[in-house]
């Protein structure tokens, strides 16, 4: 029996369905044998076919929350999910590091929903180059790679993970840029079907983190977040999946 587990925090929306940010992030966690902690980054209404609002969280209440959290628990690695914008990034992460400068941070940047509406505010997309380089890596999929690339970001700054669900040509298979190099990470079984689900990001984004606390390089963590995030997508045929290790 494990007498303790690792602590990982989610920095992240709140989704009632349980299928994406915060919830899914938690799920991740009792699953991969890390113990979650949760702050909300903002309050949305959606189910995983629609989304209807969304109320951010004030920077005031996610900074002491996260103080609170920190001082009371050695907290491993952070996964951050949807922010508003640069400045809520940069004074979250700066949040972090105070209470712990070792933690492993990973950026599930969420741009946009799949109904087009817009979190984060692309106005300070320029901004993101004093934030990247205290982030480990961050977890686009690959359109969100395309938009934040042509700012000029990721020269060397930190490392990314490029999703290849969205891809044309090679679909599935991710690309981690890591200290200059690139690394091609395939489906694990291409026989099997997997199927869209909603807050998969999340999901590979957390996974990464959980993996990452307890201990496992970069490339690895990414290579066994994916395995993960497979069994994820090929759990049902619905749009909610399954979470099982």
């Amino acid at each position: 029996m494990q007498a303790q587990r690792p602590f990982v925090m989610s920095i992240a929306g709140y989704d009632p369905s349980g299928g994406a940010g915060l919830l899914a992030d938690i799920k991740t966690f009792e699953q991969l044998k890390v113990q979650g902690l949760g702050v909300c980054s903002a309050m949305t209404l959606q189910t995983e076919s629609e989304f209807f609002n969304i109320q951010w969280e004030s920077l005031d209440k996610v900074l002491s929350a996260i103080g609170v959290l920190m001082k009371k628990y050695f907290v491993e690695a952070v996964k951050i999910g949807v922010v508003k914008d640069a400045e809520f990034l940069h004074e979250i992460i700066r949040q972090i590091k105070l209470h712990n400068a070792e933690a492993k941070i990973v950026w599930d940047p969420v741009l946009k929903s799949t109904s087009k509406y817009y979190f984060f505010d692309l106005h300070t997309i320029s901004d993101l180059k004093k934030v990247l380089k205290e982030i480990d890596v961050i977890t686009p999929n690959y359109n969100e790679y395309k938009v934040l690339q042509k700012t000029g970001l990721f020269q060397d700054l930190c490392s990314v993970l490029i999703k290849g669900g969205h891809r044309k040509d090679k679909i599935g298979t991710d690309i981690l840029v890591d200290v200059g190099r690139e690394i091609s990470i395939e489906p694990n079984d291409k026989t099997l079907v997997y199927y869209p689900k909603h807050g998969s990001g999340c999901v590979l984004s957390s996974a990464i983190a959980s993996y990452l606390a307890k201990g496992e390089n970069l490339e690895t963590a990414c290579r066994n977040g994916k395995r993960y995030t497979e069994k994820f997508l090929t759990s049902n045929p619905t749009l909610l999946g399954f979470h099982s290790n």
